[in-house]
């Protein structure tokens, strides 16, 4: 975890920021757009709808976990069910705190599976091949939904900058991620034997180093793909996770009485995922507020997106916060038991191959 140091001044700063930011968004921001009674809103949902809610976001993380296992474990018999369950509410506590885009929880689950005896290549090769398979949903999604949308497809307004904007955006990282699969996994080498003839070592070097992340990132995706022909159906896990998260919100909007299309609810909910990309802890603040964006630009009422996107927070991003905690807790006396257990026994840790 170079990266991502759980120093105390790291903790406090983020606690913090995320602290001030609940009180803008929970408090601050229906006064500031002159929705007062949103506020008395939220605590008047309907119990039914709220508690459904909650079910589907647990099922959501359950497809979390499944994919984990189906990328990470075969072959890896340390990694029980107890110990993926630990590494990825662990993930998530460390997402929302320590950094944007996912880095934070990339961070802690890289450290857990060298700490399990993975090595470095087969950790980089899997950690791409998960990431792709996961966000390959949410590509497909921002292409079908926004063109879906647009077109006429399905059912709800299709505003060009919300729908087709999107869709090109994630078209081009679907493109862009099978453009990569075909660079060859020993990049670095071939790099390496084209510059050894010239006269500047130090450039051969920063080239080589260069190759070695397409290169890398090759190999994680043609894992994935090899994965996919696989047909685990573990893998299914990637659509569980994004699809029970949607339903989570698709309650939210349901216990405040409001019932936009499916397909708004969808697009809606990744164009303002996207907001994750900002240099926030967890996208705190910029994905509720890239969603309320979305579900206006798409003719949901701003007072009944607010709630609804308030409340799925609630669910998806606070709710976690300390059992994600505790399993970070338990994640590390979990490491400390491998670590006395390679000291005494020297377990050997089988690996599976990457598709190369």
């Amino acid at each position: 975890m170079q990266g991502v140091r759980l120093t105390r001044r790291r903790l406090v700063l983020s606690v913090v920021f995320v602290i001030a930011v609940v009180a803008f968004m929970y408090l601050g921001l229906p006064k500031l757009v002159g929705l007062g009674a949103t506020w008395r809103r939220l605590t008047q949902g309907n119990g039914w709808w709220l508690g459904a809610a909650g079910v589907l976001e647990v099922i959501s993380f359950g497809g979390y976990i499944a994919l984990f296992r189906a990328v990470f474990v075969h072959g890896a018999q340390r990694i029980g069910w107890a110990a993926s369950y630990q590494i990825t509410l662990a993930g998530l506590v460390a997402t929302r705190l320590f950094a944007a885009g996912g880095a934070g929880g990339i961070a802690l689950t890289v450290w857990a599976l060298r700490r399990a005896g993975m090595d470095a290549r087969t950790v980089a090769s899997k950690m791409v091949a998960f990431n792709v398979i996961l966000y390959a949903v949410y590509m497909g999604s921002l292409v079908i939904g926004g063109l879906g949308l647009y077109f006429g497809v399905f059912d709800g307004p299709g505003p060009f900058a919300i729908t087709v904007v999107p869709a090109i955006f994630g078209g081009a990282v679907i493109v862009v991620v099978l453009a990569v699969s075909l660079l060859p996994g020993d990049a670095e080498k071939l790099v390496a034997r084209g510059s050894a003839r010239t006269s500047h070592p130090h450039l051969t070097a920063i080239l080589v180093r260069l190759a070695t992340v397409p290169a890398a990132a090759a190999t994680g995706i043609r894992t994935a793909l090899g994965l996919i022909r696989g047909r685990d159906p573990s893998l299914l896990g990637a659509l569980g996770s994004w699809g029970f998260d949607i339903a989570t919100l698709w309650a939210c909007f349901h216990a405040f009485g409001a019932s936009p299309p499916i397909a708004v609810i969808v697009t809606a909910y990744f164009v303002g995922w996207l907001a994750n990309l900002l240099p926030l802890p967890g996208g705190v603040g910029g994905v509720e507020g890239g969603m309320i964006g979305a579900f206006s630009a798409l003719g949901v009422g701003v007072d009944s997106a607010i709630v609804a996107v308030l409340a799925y927070r609630a669910f998806s991003f606070w709710a976690p916060m300390l059992p994600g905690g505790v399993a970070y807790l338990q994640l590390r006396k979990t490491v400390s038991n491998w670590r006395d257990t390679d000291e005494h026994d020297a377990v050997p840790i089988a690996e599976t191959p990457s598709y190369t």
